[in-house]
């Protein structure tokens, strides 16, 4: 072996930019045009390489800055991605096979990170600007040091504007799998371990611009096999005395006090009937004459006696919420997902329990504008890729989501998708005054179907059932903290760019901002339509951040 004299290198990139280990990421200074309003985190990436020596160099990050305070560095790591894609994709992938995929961020250990030979990996740099941060433009130089000898460094500069980014409106869901938590945790379900977990993962959920929790009733029926189970996480307790049903709502009422005290604002009460047409109930778990049962599930029909439990256990339901003083935001699910030759036993559920539900909100997710048509959904999802029907017959207030089947054209986050892909989501939803998103997969640690739990450090595909970076967005660290991925991350940057939108709108006009959005594109901006220039979305937001600063000063005077 001939000693050489060891080479490093770091290139700044944007959050936009996914470092792959074989491929040298392209310097774009045009994209690095960092700029936040006070109250928001503006991320950036710092990636670096070595060459000259067979061994990963031990560095420490050092940080000189103003705002060093407010920064925090995450390494970037890969992760397996085994399905990759679906097998028809559009010409907006980065890479259509199975390998290893910029995705997991992780703490530093002791502001220790390293240096690969011939590889590149990144540092992921959030800067979390306090409200009372004073307006200008702030130096941040990364240096990455080995006893006393810089490495290598770069330097860049964020503009803090003199304007508080607003409140978050739009209602955001991403579905919190409780069951999985105890599962892969290893800990009894709603013991006190499973609470201390669910509080860590609530934090990072809110903190991320997530504001609605889906509520396990009884066991959420989704992604289960016929005739198989999930993990039960039954937050009503019932007890079943000669065919009389008596219901023990405090375990519900402590969830619901944990997402208030986490900064939940809206409830979506889970399933009340079997994902892909309502013909069946959830599993459903009670005390039968001191002997625990499975007293409804895939052996019940989703009309009959489970009709008359339902008929006794909403109306106690909904006196609870109304007492805890959250029934004005809560929404109830029937079936996720119904085909449209699910029409009629959707309607025969929805009937079942209408008078039950007055005043409230029923929604789901579904692809077929015929449920709505016919009364049978007060809020319909339509699919990103299929929401122009429902735009096109006048609906307003209108929520849409994505999952495994918005895979050509429209906005997702796979891990094969650019990030940008995944950003442009807040433009698209601010255009067409979306009122709320949805999405299945926050922590959805089982393969498809449910049939086997997984690890999602080393399967991230659900077992080969979705394309990586549907069923999560976060990973089970090992404390029992969610660790976060940079999907989470630049889908939270694409919430803050619709609520810049928002902002800046107040100050002038909705069709000021859209002709801001659209001046430079040579077609309007749509769901299946949009640039695919990182450079666009960084001088625009940075563009409307300008603006904001410089009206928000005209109106103080």
């Amino acid at each position: 072996m001939n000693p050489q004299t060891p080479s490093y290198e770091i290139k700044l990139l944007s959050s936009l930019a996914k470092v792959f280990p074989d491929e040298t990421p392209v310097y774009q200074p045009e994209c690095l045009l960092l700029s936040t309003l006070k109250g928001e985190t503006v991320s950036f990436q710092a990636a670096c390489t070595a060459s000259g020596t067979f061994f990963k160099t031990a560095a420490e990050v050092v940080i000189h800055s103003p705002l060093k305070h407010c920064i925090r560095v995450r390494n970037v790591l890969n992760v397996p991605v085994g399905r990759a894609c679906n097998p028809e994709t559009d010409d907006n992938y980065l890479r259509t096979t199975s390998g290893m995929y910029p995705d997991l961020l992780r703490e530093l250990s002791g502001n220790t990170t390293f240096i690969f030979p011939d590889m590149w990996r990144s540092l992921w740099l959030d800067i979390k600007v306090p409200e009372e941060t004073a307006p200008g433009v702030y130096p941040v130089e990364i240096a990455l040091v080995k006893e006393g000898e810089v490495l290598c460094s770069a330097a860049a500069s964020v503009t803090v504007y003199d304007a508080v980014l607003p409140k978050q409106k739009i209602m955001h869901t991403e579905w919190l799998h409780a069951d999985c938590l105890a599962d892969y945790y290893h800990v009894p379900v709603f013991s006190e371990e499973h609470w201390a977990i669910l509080k860590n993962f609530f934090l990072e959920y809110t903190d991320r611009g997530c504001n609605m929790m889906l509520t396990p009733l009884f066991t959420p029926a989704l992604d289960t096999a016929f005739g198989g189970d999930r993990t039960t996480v039954q937050l009503i307790g019932i007890t079943v005395d000669d065919g009389t049903y008596r219901f023990d709502f405090s375990r519900l009422k402590r969830w619901v006090d944990l997402c208030l005290e986490c900064g939940i604002e809206y409830f979506e009460m889970c399933h009340l009937f079997s994902q892909w047409g309502a013909k069946y109930p959830p599993k459903i778990m009670a005390d039968v004459n001191g002997k625990e049962e499975k007293i409804f599930g895939w052996h019940t029909p989703a009309v009959g006696a489970y009709t008359r439990f339902l008929h006794a256990f909403l109306p106690e339901l909904t006196a609870r919420l109304k007492e805890w003083g959250i029934d004005k935001v809560t929404y109830f699910h029937l079936s996720d997902e119904p085909r449209p030759d699910d029409l009629d036993t959707y309607r025969q559920a929805k009937e079942s329990v209408a008078d039950l539900l007055k005043g409230y909100h029923t929604f789901d997710a579904l692809s077929s504008y015929e449920f709505y048509r016919h009364g049978l959904v007060d809020k319909p999802i339509p699919g990103n890729n299929e929401i122009d029907e429902f735009l096109e017959h006048g609906l307003t207030d209108m929520w849409t989501y994505y999952c495994v089947g918005q895979y050509l054209e429209v906005s997702n986050r796979f891990m094969s998708m650019p990030s940008l892909r995944n950003r442009i989501y807040g433009l698209q939803l601010y255009k067409y005054d979306i009122i709320g998103i949805l999405h299945w997969g926050y922590n959805f640690y089982n393969s498809q179907f449910s049939l086997e739990h997984i690890n999602p450090y080393e399967t991230t595909d659900a077992g080969g059932g979705f394309p990586a970076g549907d069923p999560f967005l976060v990973y089970p660290g090992e404390d029992g903290r969610p660790e976060e991925s940079i999907r989470m991350m630049v889908h939270y940057e694409g919430l803050c760019d619709l609520r810049a939108c928002r902002l800046l709108e107040s100050l002038t006009s909705r069709e000021y901002v859209m002709e801001l959005i659209e001046e430079s594109l040579a077609e309007p901006l749509t769901f299946k339509r949009y640039p695919k220039s990182d450079m666009y979305l960084i001088q625009l937001r940075s563009r409307i951040n300008r603006e904001i600063a410089s009206r928000s000063s005209l109106h103080a005077t």
